[in-house]
Formats: structure tokens, C-alpha cells, sequence
């Protein structure tokens, strides 16, 4: 869980995974998004993909990201619960 939260820390990856939630989109239109190199885009893409938020799939060479739904919503309910057991007592 902590590799998750770490990932979703970064407001550049909090807003590729925003872009993302409107549909798959190629590397290439997440950065006409940002004023960053694409190294540092990079970066952002494997924090991500090792939190296992977004996937992508290579073909050629572009890739196309999508969201892992499951695991983004899997660690939004872990977090509630935390907040919840600390009501709690």
C-alpha cells in the first residue's frame, strides 16, 4: 500500500491518472498535458505502473496507458478504512 501512496503523493501523477479516467490515451497525448521533459514523464509512468495504477501496452513504439481501476479503488477503501478504525476509538 505504501508504493500506492507514494505514487498517488505527486500532483503530476495525480493528474495523469485524472486524464486517464476519461479513456486511454498514448504517452505522447498524457505530455501535451505538461510543461515537463519526457524523461521526467517517464519516471512518472513507471512510479505509477510499479504501484500498479496504470497500465500500458506497447505497440511499436508507442504505448497506451490505461487505469487499473481495481487497484486505484481497492487502496481509496483501504485509506477510508483507516480513517474509519481511528473514529472509531
Amino acid at each position: 500500500m505504501n508504493t500506492i501512496y507514494r505514487a498517488l503523493s505527486d500532483p503530476t501523477r495525480r493528474k495523469i491518472l485524472k486524464l486517464l479516467r476519461e479513456g486511454d490515451m498514448t504517452a505522447g497525448e498524457i505530455a501535451r498535458h505538461f510543461e515537463i521533459s519526457k524523461p521526467s514523464l517517464s519516471k512518472h509512468f513507471h512510479i505509477l505502473q510499479s504501484a500498479n495504477l496504470i497500465q500500458g501496452d506497447k505497440a511499436g513504439r508507442q504505448i497506451t496507458y490505461h487505469l487499473n481501476l481495481s487497484v486505484l479503488e481497492e487502496s481509496i477503501l483501504a485509506l477510508i478504512d483507516l480513517f474509519k478504525l481511528k473514529e472509531e476509538q
